[in-house]
């Protein structure tokens, strides 16, 4: 097959086409390798690129394949976020404090999809230690839009978006902690998904905030990420927090039919003030719902409107917990000091960027003695209040429906220079994670200046199978254009 041919290919149609023989995995991998050696110096999408490696591993699916084994991965070329441990091969979380740390073991997710049968690519770029929503808080620098390279691609997980969307990469994998998939996934036009915490194994992945971290797939079309998600979801009795239950089949949910469910529209977010084109979406995604035979009603999340200050609470305090651990001491960068304080003081002020440092700090102080009650127990309480407001809104709907983000992607050029603007791009995201439950972002049409704009699905806790089977139909009725590369 010509490369050409081979790009067009989603995920679950190069899946068929290996299968059948048409195609063989080293055939698929050389083709993403070689344009991802091309593209990559013009997206920054990858930290580290393995292209060894991934031929590699191509050779050992084409062999199982020859044998009768396949995994549900089998072959597939797929993009790690940098913040998953893999063992042998370098993982920095974007941050010069582990830009030389080499894991001597694998998370728990890169094992599913070693064990499924996937290949890697390459440690895709983020935003220090996930903390960020432009992917421009990164040791390796600021990721390109594949849309339109001025513009950023969202974060923190920027860099496994857009290889997704660039076509450097077939699938991929990110971490979503108040909207690190869904929000960048939006700006570049893919697929992503944040399933219900404890679905996905934390072992392995780097700690930002414990209690909101949770990895999840990306993807191509809505079909593609609940392949991704059929890998790597699962317990897992290394994480403590890992549920012990039975694996939703979201891959049946694609072909149920959403007539006669219901579907909320959040009240405090729909009376708030969005550009033209969100709103026009939104209403459009609506309209497909209700043609499917979907029953639409207002519903009501009144404490919704404190999740994005409760959130920012709650990360920076479990981030100053978290990122303790990074002191020079037994791995990772070690600056000189003539004292273990000063040795301390100056690893930690030199591995660190400046949106991690100034997390940490904010986060100590809400910790600090005369004040956790004031600022994180309050937090606690109110994270406590939002989430009884999901539990009651779901007793009457099946589902919610609401933009992704307030915008589309902007100009890095135009970028906010004020961290509190900048947190405000989270603020139709961090309601999910506060809230306990699931998500999926949709693309669902073009901004006037031809950027995309996405759609989100909220669903309970563990009905994760209701966001592809909502998914699938307004990708189906959408119409949203093909990626840039694909036309």
């Amino acid at each position: 097959m010509k490369h050409s041919d081979i790009l067009s290919l989603t995920l679950s149609q190069a899946k068929r086409a290996l299968s059948r023989g048409d195609l063989s995995s080293v055939e698929l991998t050389e083709c993403y390798v070689d344009r991802m050696t091309s593209l990559n110096p013009t997206y920054n999408a990858y930290i580290t690129p393995c292209e060894e490696l991934a031929i590699e591993m191509a050779k050992k699916s084409d062999d199982r394949r020859k044998k009768g084994i396949s995994g549900g991965l089998e072959g597939i070329p797929l993009a790690i976020k940098d913040v998953f441990c893999t063992k042998g091969l370098r993982t920095t979380f974007a941050s010069k404090i582990m830009e030389n740390f080499v894991p001597q073991y694998s998370s728990t997710v890169t094992e599913r999809l070693e064990q499924n049968g996937g290949v890697f690519l390459g440690k895709a770029n983020l935003d220090e230690f996930c903390m960020g929503s432009m992917n421009t808080y990164s040791i390796a620098g600021s990721v390109a839009n594949p849309w339109d390279i001025s513009c950023v691609s969202g974060g923190s997980s920027g860099g496994s978006t857009a290889t997704v969307a660039a076509g450097i990469a077939l699938g991929a994998v990110g971490s979503d902690t108040g909207g690190s998939i869904r929000q960048p996934a939006a700006f570049c036009g893919v697929v992503g998904m944040r399933p219900t915490y404890g679905w996905v194994s934390r072992y392995g992945m780097g700690a930002f905030c414990s209690s909101l971290d949770q990895g999840g797939p990306i993807g191509r079309t809505v079909e593609d990420t609940a392949h991704i998600f059929q890998a790597i979801c699962g317990y897992d009795p290394k994480d403590s927090t890992s549920c012990d239950l039975k694996v939703p089949d979201v891959l049946g949910m694609l072909t149920r039919s959403v007539k006669g469910m219901s579907v909320g529209i959040p009240r405090e977010f729909y009376e708030a003030s969005y550009s033209q084109d969100v709103r026009r979406y939104w209403d459009q995604s609506r309209a497909i719902l209700e043609d499917a035979g979907c029953r639409i009603e207002m519903v009501s999340l009144p404490y919704a409107s404190f999740a994005l200050p409760c959130y920012y609470m709650i990360v920076c305090a479990e981030a100053a917990s978290n990122l303790a651990r990074y002191d020079g001491v037994k791995y990772g960068l070690r600056c000189h000091g003539n004292t273990l304080e000063e040795m301390y003081c100056n690893t930690r002020g030199a591995g660190f960027g400046p949106e991690v440092k100034r997390r940490i700090l904010i986060g100590t102080y809400i910790l600090s003695h005369g004040y956790y009650d004031a600022y994180y127990g309050k937090a606690v309480r109110i994270r406590n209040l939002i989430q009884e407001d999901f539990v009651k809104v779901f007793k009457n709907v099946d589902v919610l429906l609401m933009p992704t983000t307030p915008t589309a992607a902007f100009p890095l050029a135009q970028a906010p220079r004020d961290p509190v603007t900048i947190y405000l791009n989270d603020i139709l995201t961090v309601p999910a994670n506060i809230g306990n439950v699931c998500g999926i972002s949709v693309p669902c049409g073009l901004s006037e200046a031809g950027l995309p704009l996405g759609i989100q699905i909220l669903a309970p806790a563990f009905e994760d199978g209701r966001l592809f089977q909502f998914g699938q139909v307004l990708e189906r009725a959408s119409g949203f254009p093909s990626l840039p590369f694909l036309k």
